[in-house]
């Protein structure tokens, strides 16, 4: 097993060469990476102060923790349990380069320069443009280099310059939110090119990643995806490479089938997948795995905290969005899942206080719009929501969560054709969105066309079945007046109650639907459930009062007079009608008890 610093070595390496090929996003990730690593305790030329006084808190180890996060999320857990665990001290083994125990790792080496064009002038100088965004101009620079750096850089400016002008045609044709068949129209110039590179063995692992992006936009799927694996396998710490191929693993049989090489980066690409496969276990247990090594990573936090929020454990998703803040106060990536959680939660200071600070920090980022966006939804200004949603998709026109939330603010306003615009979008950017499925079934069963929202909300339960909220949609769905089938609509609110279904509708209806449909036994079985459920949570009205007097009847029925009693006197604490009733059932069962021999033979008779 290599020791941490050869992480170190490779990070650093892989960070500067990414950074040379202008792709900043992935440097970016790689450098931050490298700084989540904790250093060796036996490297005594190491400077880096020990982890125990950068925190004012001890956070229990990985071992020590009172609740591992491979432990089921289906229960209230220890928040402080899912806090960054830092390391205050610990033995050799604890400092083991493999993040799981008896896992062994490949080692990739970092690609050799080809050297000729490497530092040139000529390079430089492309290089330079390219990063003043004068894509056509750093291509012309090096039309006449033919090194692998300087061929990848010219493609990719030539492809940038396509897109670039591909936007532009949208906006112009069609304006910023329109829809157009602008096309990119650099993308047959340079497959052509890419395809004769890769035939003839002159294309490096950058290469091959330029050339899986234009294979996707070209439509060819599953070559994009061979190109990608290629790329990854070759260079492994190419985070935007990973991220391409984890756009074109829409299922878990895609996922399964990829030939990708056991390298360490593997599991943050598989943890990232899972997550947006809705996998949030596996996405949880991935995280752990990786936290062995990189203790002090925020990215892997955030994965974390994702997924406990995928997993609508929304307390102990707070507790680790939180301790991200303390250390990274600039942060917003992710921060737009944060704004969700609070919303949810109805925070309305933390969610006014997050949208104030990342004002400030920066104003003109798709995430910081969707957060203001979110204060203003959860204060009722709808208007202002859908201004600021429209402002992130100006700046990011493929931002998923502003489509999404933009058609729940249009809902709100009861614009139907523009909430169905913005969730239409939201599929077409990304069809495993259960959200905007959802959404569209809403909109459609406002508009009282029952059929076409049955068929979106089988789309939503088919993409997220653990969602109850999803199959209460459907159950209500069936049960409209147009349908009207019941049997069906007791399937889903059954399957609502085995995922949990926390408001206790679906307990409620299911009573009342086997009530309407003759089946007293079960409907009795139904109310007896629901009725635990307002007891425990202490909850009052017509609901409880319904069940109550069922449950009267139906026990007065199967002479339990007993149970019914018990059941008739609860009723009694009530005022209006339901009180006057009560009192005429209680007469009513006194008269037929005085009627039996006694009460023993009374239980005996209704157990018999």
């Amino acid at each position: 097993m290599a020791s941490k610093e050869t992480y170190r070595t490779e990070l650093r390496s892989a960070a500067r060469q990414l950074g040379d090929r202008c792709l900043h996003s992935a440097a970016k990730w790689a450098a931050e990476l490298l700084v989540s690593l904790e250093p060796d305790p036996s490297s005594s030329s190491s400077s880096t102060p020990p982890l125990s006084s950068l925190s004012s808190r001890n956070f229990p180890s990985a071992s020590t923790s009172s609740r591992s996060l491979s432990a089921p999320y289906g229960r209230h857990l220890d928040g402080s349990s899912l806090r960054r665990r830092l390391r205050s001290g610990g033995s050799a083994a604890d400092t083991s380069a493999t993040p799981v125990g008896g896992i062994s790792y490949v080692s990739t080496p970092i690609p050799v320069e080809d050297g000729s064009e490497g530092d040139s002038d000529v390079y430089l100088l492309a290089k330079a443009y390219f990063d003043c965004r004068e894509f056509r101009r750093a291509a012309h620079v090096l039309g006449k280099q033919t090194g692998r750096k300087a061929v990848f850089l010219r493609c990719y400016a030539l492809y940038l310059a396509g897109e670039k002008r591909k936007e532009e045609e949208l906006i112009e044709i069609e304006g910023s939110f329109g829809k157009s068949e602008a096309v990119n129209s650099e993308l047959v110039s340079l497959e052509r090119e890419l395809s004769s590179l890769r035939k003839a063995g002159a294309i490096d692992s950058f290469g091959l990643y330029l050339y899986g992006i234009i294979l996707r936009d070209r439509g060819c799927e599953n070559l994009a995806i061979t190109a990608l694996v290629e790329s990854v396998n070759s260079f492994p710490w190419n985070w935007s490479a990973w991220l391409e191929l984890q756009s074109l693993c829409t299922t878990t049989d895609i996922l399964n089938k990829l030939n990708l090489k056991n390298h360490w980066m593997k599991d943050f690409f598989l943890a990232s997948a899972y997550q947006e496969l809705k996998m949030h276990d596996e996405t949880l247990k991935k995280c752990e795995s990786l936290q062995a090594v990189f203790r002090r990573s925020d990215h892997i936090q955030a994965q974390i905290a994702t997924a406990l929020y995928g997993l609508t454990e929304l307390d102990e998703a707070e507790v680790v969005f939180e301790e991200i803040l303390r250390n990274d106060p600039y942060r917003l990536n992710t921060m737009d899942v944060y704004s969700n959680l609070l919303y949810a939660k109805e925070c309305f200071s933390a969610l006014s206080f997050l949208a104030h600070k990342v004002f400030l920090t920066d104003k003109y980022q798709p995430e910081s719009c969707c957060i203001i966006a979110n204060y203003y939804s959860l204060k009722g200004q709808h208007e202002k929501a859908v201004l600021y949603f429209r402002r992130a998709l100006k700046l990011n026109r493929k931002y998923l969560s502003a489509w999404t939330l933009m058609g729940h603010e249009y809902v709100e306003m009861k614009n139907t054709p523009a909430a169905i615009d913005a969730y239409r979008r939201a599929v077409d950017i990304n069809p495993r969105d259960y959200r905007a499925w959802y959404g569209l079934g809403q909109t459609y069963e406002m508009m009282s066309m029952p059929f076409y929202a049955l068929y979106y909300f089988k789309r939503a339960s088919y993409l997220q079945p653990s969602d109850a909220r999803l199959w209460l949609a459907m159950a209500q769905c069936y049960q409209s007046a147009p349908l009207e089938m019941l049997e069906d609509a007791i399937k889903c609110y059954t399957k609502a109650v085995n995922c949990n279904e926390r408001e206790g509708i679906a307990l409620h209806q299911l009573a009342k639907l086997h009530s309407d449909l003759g089946y007293s036994e079960k409907a009795a079985y139904f109310y007896k459930k629901d009725l635990e459920m307002m007891d425990a949570e202490e909850r009052q009205g017509p609901n409880m009062i319904e069940a109550l007097l069922f449950l009267t009847k139906y026990l007065k029925a199967e002479k339990r007079f007993e149970e019914a009693e018990v059941y008739c006197t609860r009723l009694l604490d009530y005022s209006g009608p339901e009180k006057e009733t009560a009192m005429s059932l209680l007469r009513g069962l006194r008269v037929a008890q005085s009627g039996l021999p006694s009460s023993s033979s009374l239980e005996q008779f209704s157990t018999s």
